[in-house]
């Protein structure tokens, strides 16, 4: 028995909808875009040690991982996702204002704390409405999402330059302005109306057609992503004051973040061409073993006397590392996640992501002051951990993806316009 239909209201595609999701995801990226790389370097301005860096960066970690799950699946309960999105990015933009008091270590870590609530939820909510139109619409989820890693990139790039210009004490500003501009874009968000629920008649045929999200493939594949995804913390929380260590400048730091950047909306419009045939799992294990070449050749570059050509060549690994994570994660969640569930699912996604980097983030610190660049040493055995799991999801992976009824074509679709085709 299939699912009950869409509403009228549900069957109509929203006007632009991938131009309006787009938009979205590029509004949500500036500010992204701008508090990775350089937010580290403010707390540095403001006089803040290494330690105190990684408890201000990971903190917000710990406690978004436990907020993040419950907001989202709050989204998928709501009249419409868009409007919830709506409200996190308004009290994203009146927290963010924080940053412009004295800035105190409590202060500074207070309001952190705040921001990270309101703050995280806007990808994944972001995510679970281009999802809804990969699935109803057969919209191209890659085409949408590119352009956040567009807008990431630019603000890379424009904050670095910003930053040479005026110091550190641009940063607030900019990210202020940029949840500004997500603001205005969340309100011309599409209108998807609530996910599809299941009839009370087909309830048994869903169990047996889409099990829990507590299953052995979901959780191991979700844990390995997370702990892949974790061992790019120390890359995060310190690359940007090790590069300003040795001499690097601001505009130069934002390009090497930049290409890193291009080469990740490179595998964005390549992936289907080089990997649509590759099963999920195998394009998760491909991204984790070139984590760990990453963190093998970063400490390197410098004493070969490889130089800034040395990191940029490095940075292009960001496309397997991120990029690929990204995505498989994506196709994983459209392959085997009932539309019903996407938000949780995402949710669930972000937890492990998000308690595994905080932990990670944590120790980076200490690391860092021992260590300096070889801290990113550390980091190989933690991706090769991430890589058993994925191991071990493989083993475990359902024969098929999820079907059902009258989505069966929609479900096939999205197993190759959600990796870009």
């Amino acid at each position: 028995m299939s699912l009950p239909p869409l509403s009228p209201e549900q069957l109509v595609k929203p006007r632009h909808f991938e131009l309006r999701m787009s938009l979205i995801f590029g509004t949500l990226f500036i500010s992204l875009g701008t508090h990775l790389p350089y937010f580290p370097l403010w707390l540095q301005a403001k006089g803040f040690h290494a330690e105190q860096i990684a408890v201000i960066l990971a903190a917000p970690m710990f406690l978004r991982v436990v907020t993040t799950p419950l907001l989202t699946t709050l989204a998928d309960r709501a009249r419409d996702r868009a409007n919830v999105y709506v409200a996190l990015v308004a009290a994203s933009l009146l927290l963010s204002a924080g940053y412009f008091l004295t800035p105190t270590y409590a202060m500074v870590l207070a309001v952190s704390l705040g921001l990270t609530i309101v703050w995280t939820p806007h990808s994944p909510i972001a995510d679970s409405l281009a999802l809804s139109g990969v699935r109803r619409f057969g919209s191209n989820y890659a085409s949408m999402r590119k352009w956040g890693s567009i807008c990431y990139l630019c603000a890379n790039v424009a904050g670095g330059f910003i930053l040479a210009a005026t110091g550190p004490q641009a940063v607030p500003v900019i990210i202020v302005l940029a949840l500004a501009a997500a603001l205005v874009a969340g309100l011309l968000a599409p209108r998807m109306g609530r996910p599809r629920k299941a009839s009370p008649l087909s309830a048994a045929e869903i169990q047996h057609a889409a099990p829990s999200l507590f299953n052995a493939y979901f959780l191991y594949f979700t844990f390995g992503v997370g702990i892949i995804t974790a061992s790019h913390a120390f890359l995060y929380g310190f690359v940007s004051i090790y590069w300003k260590s040795i001499g690097i400048s601001d505009s130069v730091v934002g390009l090497l973040w930049a290409w890193g950047v291009v080469s990740e909306v490179c595998m964005f419009l390549l992936f289907n061409r080089i990997f649509a045939s590759v099963s999920v799992v195998k394009v998760m294990v491909i991204a984790g073993i070139g984590s760990i070449v990453r963190w093998i050749l970063f400490p390197l570059v410098w004493p070969l006397g490889l130089g800034i050509a040395g990191f940029f060549a490095v940075q292009s690994l960001h496309s397997v590392s991120v990029a690929m994570v990204l995505i498989g994660l994506q196709k994983m969640i459209a392959e085997t996640v009932s539309e019903e569930r996407t938000g949780a699912a995402q949710g669930i996604a972000y937890f492990f992501n998000g308690f595994f980097m905080a932990a990670v983030t944590l120790a980076s610190g200490p690391l860092y002051d021992r260590l300096g660049v070889d801290g990113f040493l550390v980091m190989i055995p933690i991706a090769i951990v991430g890589l058993a799991l994925i191991g071990l999801a493989a083993r475990s992976a359902p024969k098929r993806p999820v079907r059902r009824g009258d989505e069966r074509t929609l479900v096939d679709e999205a197993r190759h316009t959600v990796a870009g085709k």
